[in-house]
């Protein structure tokens, strides 16, 4: 596969700032939605290893995202709160952290390629992708950033809260996190907006 595909035409075009948009956390039911933003170098190479970052092992991952920083013309990882999640909904919310990634002092994207089948207007000129993770380099190295520090943030909460089993599960439903919901109910990090089967409110000296 090609995933210099959508990026090389851009850059033949006459676009110099071609942005790779994704997110990661939109089915957990806890913690932020991450969004991160990458713009490689018109006619650049990064590592072929770059893929869907949930097709990566977590050493590769975290191994990819150094170069990707490192070459990148520009990259930004922006979230939102569960509390904006709860406001308006994770699909707005997922949108509006990937609309701050282009919005980034020193971003000026010219172009946006969108991971997905939705977005918003934007005077940005965009394209979504679907399963663009796989398919566009930029993409897919917003994903990896993305995932990276989702997760990186997900494990140091899990210290603080280890009733729910984020260290392995990232705040994702499993059966370790429904039942850290049942016996100790949901937490400031939680997304009350979500299906959390529990009416029981967290008391932090738990923790």
């Amino acid at each position: 596969m090609d995933r210099y595909q959508f990026e090389t035409k851009l850059w033949e075009q006459g676009f110099q700032r071609v942005m790779g948009l994704d997110e990661v956390g939109r089915g957990c039911l806890c913690g932020p939605v991450v969004a991160a933003g990458v713009i490689l170098k018109p006619c650049s190479r990064i590592s072929k290893d770059v893929a869907d970052s949930k097709s990566i092992d977590e050493k590769t991952r975290i191994r990819l995202r150094e170069e990707i920083k490192e070459k990148a013309l520009f990259w930004t990882v922006q979230k939102c709160s569960p509390g904006e999640i709860d406001e308006i909904n994770i699909l707005k919310a997922s949108i509006r952290a990937m609309m701050r990634c282009s919005e980034e002092v020193g971003a000026e994207p010219d172009y946006l390629l969108v991971d997905g089948n939705r977005f918003t207007s934007s005077v940005i000129p965009h394209s979504c992708i679907v399963k663009g993770d796989d398919k566009s380099v930029s993409i897919a190295s917003a994903s990896i950033l993305a995932k990276v520090h989702r997760d990186q943030l997900m494990r140091k909460l899990h210290k603080e809260y280890p009733h729910f089993g984020w260290e392995t599960n990232v705040g994702y439903p499993t059966k370790e996190h429904f039942e850290g919901l049942k016996n100790h109910g949901y937490t400031k990090h939680h997304r009350k907006s979500f299906k959390l089967r529990t009416e029981k409110v967290y008391k932090e000296s738990n923790s």
